[in-house]
């Protein structure tokens, strides 16, 4: 059953613009690479120049095919390439070449997890578009430059169904689908220069009510401002219904300094871009053995390695969905694995102590300062009785800020537990001595007098005996 907000139910697609890792444009040879002076990369086709004409890019089609593979979509042997029409001043020809009725792919599903809650939403299609220009109102004196290095980059834009419900649905959904799309190498999923951002489009109803009229915020860039820009608009609504006011269908900005969003334009409907089949462009035609010669190069996907991680190395799906949330991160998580015989340790240590300090740091995992090998070693030392989980954590601070090797550390700084009976015996004889109305009170039936002895008994080895042995022989002792 859906959440409501303020007694409405949120409706919430995505449409995901996806710019492909192909080195040149979709449909010239000109490059691709982020960052040049500007218009040093848009050659005559790019710039509509007059008996110039398109040529599609392979390696675009190969990556298309793949994402198609990859969620279990429709991969159409046949798709054809349309013109959108509309005028901007970067877009030199005046059209946007675009697939409108027969995408490439066409259908298939994204998981995820929201908090421990699995969810799937399902696509409507993705299809292969051309870039248009980027339009630079800075440093121009109150004029607008046009830059037309981006024109005809390959995007794929992937659109899912009305599916999902709350802003954290489609935050976590954004987050699944740019790991997958950087896991198969389609994408760089580089968020600040332009390569993965997100429309949302966004309505409110009451429950059981049809679909209310939607917004779309266009070209949200991070996940917690896709989040943040979804939150407003709904408030937004709900307010101007209750206002008695109606939702007038719009394109609509988010202003992340004020949090807020803004009608940009009154949004258009597909009809008013006058789509047509592209006269340039010949159908796609998509033979079975292309799809077979993509489908073996493709990687273990995510979703086939975290039902494996539930098989080999017995993880709750949850913790399987996480530790494939990357390739850097699955790879992390089973060298570690492999090398202690420890999985779900690890798997606690990787969503716990490391992702909390990657995350307040701003490192990925590929520059965590505590290697695989060394958090096996550390686990390893835990499980044979060598450290306890206080001494566990002293160390992996050490280990995080000025490394080194687990053993000569816990030598070092005098870490390892006190696994001695004998010598564990002879401290709790004198714990009970010098406790003898705590004693008296557990054996009266107070089983909080039980606790406090056993924190005398750590006490009194400096928190190096072992908890599970003091607690034995506690217990041996009083009877």
């Amino acid at each position: 059953m859906s959440k409501l907000i303020r007694g409405y139910e949120v409706v919430i697609g995505l449409e995901t613009h996806v710019q492909l890792s192909t080195h040149s444009k979709i449909f010239s040879g000109a490059s691709t690479r982020f960052g040049a002076e500007p218009n040093t990369q848009a050659c005559a086709v790019d710039l509509a120049l007059p008996g110039t004409l398109p040529v599609m890019n392979r390696g675009a089609v190969d990556r298309a095919i793949c994402f198609g593979l990859a969620v279990g979509a429709t991969v159409a042997h046949r798709s054809i390439f349309a013109r959108k029409n509309y005028f901007y001043p970067d877009l030199p020809k005046g059209y946007q070449i675009s697939q409108y009725e027969a995408p490439v792919v066409q259908g298939g599903s994204v998981g995820f997890f929201v908090g421990d809650q699995a969810h799937r939403v399902n696509l409507t299609r993705a299809h292969l578009e051309e870039d248009a220009g980027k339009s630079l109102h800075e440093d121009y004196a109150g004029q607008t430059g046009i830059d037309l290095n981006r024109a005809g980059t390959p995007l794929l834009e992937i659109v899912t169904e009305p599916d999902m419900r709350c802003s954290a649905e489609a935050s976590e959904y954004a987050r699944a689908l740019h790991a997958l799309v950087v896991w198969l190498g389609l994408c760089d999923g580089n968020m600040a220069e332009g390569s993965f951002r997100c429309d949302a489009n966004v309505s409110v109803r009451k429950p059981g009510a049809p679909f209310g009229t939607r917004r779309e915020i266009k070209n949200l860039n991070s996940f917690k401002f896709l989040q943040q820009a979804i939150d407003y608009e709904v408030n937004w609504q709900i307010d101007l219904i209750e206002d008695g006011g109606k939702v007038q269908q719009a394109t609509a900005l988010f202003n992340p300094d004020t949090g807020e969003t803004r009608a940009m334009r009154s949004k258009e409907d597909a009809h008013d871009y006058r789509y047509f089949p592209d006269p340039d462009l010949p159908p796609l035609v998509i033979a079975e053995d292309w799809i077979e010669r993509v489908r073996t190069q493709m990687p273990e996907l995510p979703r086939a390695m975290a039902e494996r991680f539930q098989r080999e190395y017995n993880l709750p799906a949850y913790d399987a969905s996480i530790m494939t949330q990357g390739k850097a991160f699955a790879t992390y998580f089973e060298t570690a694995a492999q090398a202690c015989k420890q999985p779900k340790l690890v798997a606690n240590w990787l969503m716990g102590e490391i992702s909390r300090r990657l995350n307040t740091q701003g490192l990925t995992i590929d520059a965590c300062p505590v290697a695989a090998a060394t958090l096996a070693s550390l686990i390893a030392r835990i499980h044979d009785g060598t450290l306890s989980n206080h001494a566990a954590k002293q160390l992996f601070e050490a280990l995080w800020g000025e490394g080194g090797e687990v053993d000569a550390l816990i030598d070092r700084l005098g870490l390892r537990q006190m696994n001695d009976s004998g010598a564990l015996e002879t401290i709790i004889d004198e714990v009970l001595a010098a406790n003898a109305k705590s004693v008296e009170e557990y054996r009266a039936g107070k089983e909080k007098a039980f606790n406090a002895l056993v924190g005398q008994a750590m006490k009194a080895t400096k928190g190096k005996g072992n908890p599970a042995q003091v607690n034995e022989l506690l217990k041996k002792k009083l009877g």
